[in-house]
């Protein structure tokens, strides 16, 4: 395999996925595993893989910070830690993303969408980023892209015990304690890791403009999470290992609001996998889990509400290598949402099938990749999604791509049933995207440019004039991603540039901006080593945003400046302290509600030798 010299951490590449080993050594070509369904080597994936060591170089406390930037993602925030947060891939919805932990399908089967804002980053290991329609062997939900967070693994393929302890301060009264241990022993490998985190946030509601903050407290709006992860595998035989994983995250989170204003939150994710090497060209992988979203309501102390969800899901794929070059997939999915809830629905559960089949090739310098899913949903029927992909790498690193993808979304059961605010006659969502790029490897240096477009039908958006959610006949999306990324003088340099131009094409609303994406985002990150010491700063760039489709109230651009720097003492111990938005901008991405300004964080990190 390939190798230079490069270190630059969150390094983001639009062709090719990029991680980065201990060594500060990165490969190439890494195997991105969720982009195909398989450990086929693939450039015709635009993806991002944020690694433990991106963590923890670049401080990232939350979700929201380590994707902030992400080439395609826009993020909303409805207050601060804890509060509500929503991810738009490439323009599309915030329920348009599939959520995936440790392989099991994620979210809140009312809402949709997964809990970004509870999801413990200490608690992770990684994050894979998968951007364009994967719904031809992912299905529902996976329109504008995939995020697959991976729990924390075993550090050691040996038999060593490796602790880790962390332990964090910072203003608004924020703090965080964590502890692990990980290791193997003989053919079995663990990992056990608790953490806890508490702020007190500040004030979340700056006015009576936010949709659901029409009552402003002035108090601080505090947060407080627990969460913890197990992972355990064993390899029974040379052709058959199995794995368990489980995450847990609780807690409470407060905020302002006319019907509630404190959320007591569970989530939990379990699952399991058993990998089959059945012969020698034949893979079997069976995975199968539960992801549980369970939410109570307060208002000033009294319980209004519980909503309380489930979805259970099972997959059987087979990859067959027909040759090196050549590997064809058939897989079978089920899934199955239900929601308990105080609140009434019509309909409280519903299942869905799907088979489907893939192909990846290569011939000479070409890669391709074709593949066709039928799903079956219980209440919308049968719905057919496919794709095409094909590139042409040339000799001296320059990479050209194209690709063409359909993908679908059936309505949530909120948008469906909620009372007061659901609509029974909506139909599923249905879109098709076409994308070209091109991208280069060259020595210490990276580069790609990228260019999409998608037309969605019967987009679902919420529409004032019936103050309910409602299908718009048409959406347009064109957008371009361009990043290059280095390293220069001992310098890791990143530049990170999306243009995003999402518009209605419905005749009451032709020509509108879709609501909550920014149409410009640019970032730029630069790390430095130092022997034992390393800096470095972010620069965040973000144009302006409307918050309702109607386009009528106008949310401002923003520029927010970070710094950073660490010292390791001996081998174990390594300080850290972050100024984060040392501008002190006051902004919103959602109207009517704060977000962090000035704020410091210093944090610990001790790794033991045993």
């Amino acid at each position: 395999m390939k190798k230079s010299l490069i270190t630059t951490p969150f390094l983001l590449s639009t062709l090719s996925p990029i991680a980065y080993a201990d060594d500060n050594i990165r490969s190439l070509t890494p195997l991105t595993v969720t982009a195909t369904r398989s450990e086929h080597d693939s450039r015709l994936v635009s993806s991002t893989v944020i690694t433990r060591q991106d963590i923890e170089r670049k401080q990232l406390n939350t979700i929201e910070q380590a994707l902030h930037g992400v080439a395609g993602i826009n993020i909303t925030n409805t207050g601060g830690l804890g509060k509500t947060t929503s991810i738009f891939m490439r323009g599309t919805e915030s329920d348009h993303v599939l959520a995936l932990i440790d392989g099991v399908r994620a979210g809140s089967a009312t809402t949709g969408g997964a809990a970004w804002q509870h999801l413990p980053i200490s608690e992770i290991e990684s994050i894979e980023v998968i951007r364009g329609p994967k719904s031809s062997i992912y299905g529902a939900d996976a329109v504008g892209g995939i995020i697959h967070i991976h729990t924390r693994n075993a550090t050691s393929s040996d038999s060593t015990v490796t602790p880790a302890f962390t332990a964090g301060v910072g203003t608004y009264a924020h703090y965080k304690l964590g502890a692990g241990v990980s290791g193997a022993v003989d053919k079995a490998w663990y990992n056990v890791h608790i953490s806890y985190q508490q702020s007190e946030g500040f004030n979340s509601c700056a006015g009576a403009f936010g949709f659901g903050c029409f009552t402003n407290e002035p108090d601080r709006d505090g947060y407080e999470n627990y969460a913890g992860t197990l992972r355990l595998g064993y390899q029974l035989t040379d052709w058959l290992t199995i794995e368990g994983h489980a995450l847990y995250s609780g807690g409470e989170t407060e905020f302002d609001g006319s019907f509630v204003n404190k959320t007591d939150f569970g989530q939990l994710t379990y699952g399991g996998k058993a990998t089959i090497q059945a012969m020698d060209f034949w893979r079997i992988d069976l995975t199968g889990g539960e992801s549980q979203d369970n939410s109570t309501n307060f208002l000033n102390g009294t319980k209004k509400s519980v909503f309380d969800t489930s979805r259970v899901s099972f997959s059987a794929l087979n990859n067959f290598s027909i040759t090196d070059k050549h590997l064809i997939s058939l897989g079978y999915d089920f899934q199955n949402d239900s929601i308990d809830s105080t609140t009434s629905y019509a309909e409280t559960s519903r299942y869905n099938h799907a088979v489907f089949i893939q192909y990846q090739g290569e011939l000479a310098n070409n890669q391709f990749t074709l593949a066709y899913r039928s799903d079956f949903n219980q209440q919308f029927g049968q719905n057919s999604t496919w794709n095409a992909s094909w590139g042409y790498a040339f000799d001296n690193g320059i990479l050209v791509s194209a690709s063409y993808g359909t993908a679908f979304k059936a309505p949530t059961f909120n948008e469906l049933y909620f009372p007061g605010f659901g609509n029974s006659n909506l139909n599923p969502e249905k879109s098709e995207s076409y994308e070209i790029g091109v991208s280069g490897e060259h020595f210490d240096w990276e580069w790609s440019l990228n260019g999409y477009l998608t037309y969605i039908d019967n987009l679902i958006a919420f529409d004032s004039a019936i103050f309910a959610p409602n299908n718009i006949s048409k959406a347009r999306i064109m957008g371009i991603e361009a990043i290059m990324a280095g390293r220069f003088y001992g310098f890791d340099l990143q530049l990170n540039y999306s243009a995003l131009n999402p518009k209605s094409l419905d005749s009451a609303t032709f020509g509108n901006i879709l609501p909550r994406r920014a149409q410009q985002i640019f970032r730029f990150d630069i790390d430095r080593q130092f022997g034992n010491a390393s800096v470095g700063t972010t620069l965040n760039v973000e144009g302006h945003r409307f918050d309702d489709l109607q386009n009528t109230r106008y949310i401002d651009g923003f520029v927010t400046w970070d710094l950073r720097a660490e010292y390791q003492f001996f081998e174990q111990v390594v300080l850290q302290g972050a100024i984060n938005n040392i501008l002190n901008t006051q902004y919103q991405t959602v109207a009517g509600y704060n977000t962090l300004g000035l704020n410091v964080f210093f944090n610990v990190r001790y790794t033991p030798s045993l």
